[in-house]
């Protein structure tokens, strides 16, 4: 294999979770154009058929599942999906996630919780059903955040701890399928893509942040999708329990 072979996924088979709408569609075409074949999971279905069509633009197979990945059984649903169509999974980009910001002292049990279900333990159910059926070679990037390592200004303890959360669950879950499964599982930590999310962010918020990046622009959400590729190829194929940031040098600029 080349190298530039070594960057590319043709015929591989793979799976996208929060696929309705910002990084995830952009993960999803980007990874359709590398040659792969997707299995796209959301919970806003009639969107979902929005980024299949995306994928189908790009000549690949693609099939569609509602999920809510803060349920266990809806999570397995996808995974049986994706098997039922391609036969296999050999990648799975654990992106969906939800976002709070809410002062600490009124932040109500209800609030906290819905964000880690998602964000957190929905990255763990994903993970696993991904887990049972991958075979040696596999890989798992998930999603995390530059507010799991540092902070930005915002009341986000929900998210931050999720976020946090993730990338120790990303370490664990190499340790444990790296010799046993041969399953590689990194993250990345994004620092400020366009996306729902952040239009969700009070007025000049992103502007009050660019002095701590020091490119001095957001980022492109093909940049990240771009990198994921790399995690997700055989160019990273000795590289495992790690969270690269993606952050236009946020984190190295406090």
């Amino acid at each position: 294999m080349g190298v530039l072979e070594m960057f590319g996924m043709q015929d591989k088979v793979v799976i996208v979770t929060g696929a309705s709408s910002g990084l995830g569609v952009a993960f999803a075409q980007a990874f359709a154009e590398a040659g792969a074949d997707l299995a796209l999971g959301a919970r806003r279905v009639d969107r979902l058929t929005q980024t299949a069509g995306l994928v189908e633009s790009a000549g690949r197979k693609v099939v569609t599942h509602a999920t809510d990945v803060a349920d266990p059984e809806q999570c397995q649903a996808l995974v049986d999906a994706a098997m039922s169509a391609f036969g296999r999974v050999d990648v799975l980009i654990n992106n969906a996630g939800v976002g709070t910001a809410v002062p600490a002292t009124h932040e109500t049990p209800e609030q906290f919780r819905s964000v880690i279900d998602v964000n957190l333990e929905g990255v763990y159910w994903m993970a696993q059903a991904c887990g049972r059926v991958m075979k040696p070679g596999s890989a798992i990037v998930n999603i995390s955040s530059i507010l799991g390592i540092t902070t930005a200004g915002l009341p986000q303890a929900a998210y931050a701890a999720s976020k946090a959360g993730v990338i120790g669950l990303t370490r664990d879950l190499a340790q444990q399928w790296g010799t046993r499964k041969g399953i590689r599982v990194n993250s990345l930590a994004p620092g400020f893509f366009e996306s729902e999310m952040t239009d969700q962010y009070p007025p000049a918020y992103i502007d009050s942040q660019r002095p701590r990046m020091l490119l001095g622009r957001t980022g492109d959400p093909r940049e990240l999708a771009a990198t994921a590729i790399w995690l997700a190829s055989p160019a990273a194929g000795y590289v495992t329990g790690q969270t690269l940031a993606v952050d236009g040098g946020h984190f190295m600029n406090l």
